[in-house]
């Protein structure tokens, strides 16, 4: 039966996420996997209003501040035990601080 490995990748930085990607789809190219992805999710977008000035006097000035958090959602489908070593291959990838990976495996019927 064949098990699916939903890979999402989270980050503040869009480059650094598309190049753990990138190394995903190298890997299931290499090793033969078949992959779906990498889909980008929608970015969310955390906007936080300040107020200019620190004391109460003067216009109500503010600024906005804004991170952006970027997800792509990687597919993998193994279905035998010669494509295990793929995943296995990508728990072992170096990822930078700023990405945040979840790994999730389903079977198949």
């Amino acid at each position: 039966m064949p098990i699916i490995t939903a890979i999402k990748l989270t980050g503040e930085d869009h480059t650094a996420v598309d190049r753990v990607a990138g190394v995903v789809k190298e890997i299931s190219d290499r090793t033969g996997v078949t992959m779906r992805g990498p889909i980008p999710l929608p970015t969310r977008r955390l906007s936080v209003p300040c107020r200019k000035s620190p004391d109460g006097e003067g216009s109500e000035t503010f600024d906005h501040w804004e991170m952006r958090i970027h997800r792509r959602l990687i597919e993998l489908v193994t279905n035998s035990s010669k494509d295990e070593n793929a995943i296995r291959e990508i728990i072992k990838i170096p990822i930078p601080d700023s990405v945040t990976i979840e790994i999730n495996l389903r079977q198949v019927n």
